[in-house]
């Protein structure tokens, strides 16, 4: 007997992202790179890039390790349900990237603090966004 595939409805997703596509973006909000965000998980490098890729499925142990390193529910890492945060997060809507970098500016000397602070204003006001 030969065997029938049954067809699946359609499911109705909140994003026209693929799971790649979010797990890339939730990595990159977060401000980690594909190595870090392996490391985090316990696997390597390369199979993160190929589930961001869409080569690899998902099983239920790494939907829910993605989702707790990446700091979303399971839903919004499948699309089920948007995303509570989008590209601004906590930390008063910058995104963690953002944050870490300011961190980082605020180890500087008071002197290299004054001239990046000075060129990243005069970048804005360029720009037309202003200081």
């Amino acid at each position: 007997m030969p065997k029938r595939k049954i067809k699946l409805p359609p499911l109705k997703l909140s994003t026209n992202e693929t799971f790649g596509q979010r797990l890339a973006r939730f990595r990159k909000e977060r401000g980690l790179t594909q190595v870090e965000l392996a490391s985090k998980v316990g696997i390597i490098q390369v199979l993160v890039a190929d589930y961001e890729r869409n080569k690899l499925r998902l099983n239920a142990e790494m939907i829910c390790r993605f989702s707790k390193i990446l700091g979303v529910s399971s839903d919004e890492l499948l699309g089920l349900k948007p995303s509570s945060g989008d590209s601004l997060m906590q930390n008063g809507g910058l995104s963690l990237k953002i944050v870490r970098r300011v961190q980082k500016i605020d180890l500087l000397p008071l002197p290299k603090q004054k001239a990046l602070l000075q060129t990243i204003d005069g970048f804005l006001q360029g720009a037309g966004v202003g200081a």
